[in-house]
């Protein structure tokens, strides 16, 4: 298949949420995407309501096989005029007090989220380089700021940030732009699918901690599902990723959502005790 004129862009975790929204978003844009999926049924369903532009490429995060075997494919579909973008969304959500977290569960947290982006980036980054391409990292305002029973997501997510601020600066002498998007709340099976994760973690925790945690785990759960009902869809994002793709300048950061700008502000100016009595009276946690 000729890709043509069309700017190639590669999508990682792009099955649902954020990554399906900005597979079609940017379809219909005019790119040739290759939309990253790690099951062939979620492949063709995405081909069922995309262009012939839309490519379904098996691609799991965590095993550099299956990276080295995509890479092959978009190399040889690109040719000399290398890969325009590279938006790395792969991710999931390890919800757990840090005390009760099972270690191996806090480790394919940042496997995924953490060691999978920078495998992917450093795989796709020479064919980034041929087109003076960019790179787009899906954050998340929990990059900035926590809650209890997050951290381990956050921990990932700090560490993106890093990761971009690092890497912005490491491939500027080659023209790449290097983002990264921040969202708050938004629609995606993400929160439904750690939910689940983490009914099954506490009741294979131990009774005493079990027992402490309790009342933290069950604040936390009330105010994720009334943030889950106030949610933007994921196609907001999809249109902030399409701005750093294309922007003549773009930028560092982008926050995505009131919520996520709030937190950033109130990070910004509010001293951490003050934030962790605020966080504690919001969230209604024990004290």
């Amino acid at each position: 298949m000729s890709i043509g004129n069309a700017r190639a862009v590669v999508i990682t975790g792009a099955s649902t949420g954020i990554g399906a929204a900005c597979a079609f978003h940017l379809d219909r844009s005019g790119f040739t995407v290759y939309a990253g999926v790690r099951k062939p049924e979620d492949g063709a369903r995405l081909q069922q309501s995309g262009s012939d532009r839309l490519i379904p490429i098996l691609l799991d995060v965590t095993d550099q096989p299956s990276i080295q075997r995509a890479l092959t494919i978009v190399a040889e579909q690109c040719g000399a005029k290398g890969l325009y973008g590279l938006v790395n969304n792969a991710g999931i959500a390890v919800p757990a007090p840090l005390e009760a977290i099972p270690l191996p569960d806090f480790r394919r947290q940042l496997d995924v989220n953490v060691i999978g982006q920078l495998a992917v980036t450093q795989a796709f980054l020479p064919l980034i380089r041929q087109a003076r391409g960019r790179i787009v990292n899906m954050g998340s305002i929990a990059g900035r700021s926590t809650i209890p029973m997050m951290g381990a997501y956050s921990a990932s997510k700090f560490a993106l940030e890093a990761m971009t601020d690092a890497l912005r600066l490491e491939v500027q002498p080659w023209g790449i732009h290097v983002s990264i998007i921040e969202p708050g709340a938004i629609t995606t099976p993400i929160w439904t699918k750690s939910a689940d994760d983490a009914a099954g973690r506490e009741a294979s925790m131990e009774a005493e901690l079990k027992r402490l945690y309790e009342p933290t785990v069950a604040a936390v759960r009330k105010v994720v599902d009334e943030a889950a009902t106030r949610a933007i869809p994921a196609d907001v994002v999809a249109k902030i990723v399409e701005e750093a793709l294309t922007a003549p300048v773009p930028k560092t950061r982008y926050l995505v959502g009131t919520d996520a700008k709030i937190r950033a502000f109130l990070g910004q100016i509010l001293p951490d005790r003050i934030m962790d009595r605020l966080l504690t009276a919001v969230l209604k946690l024990p004290h």
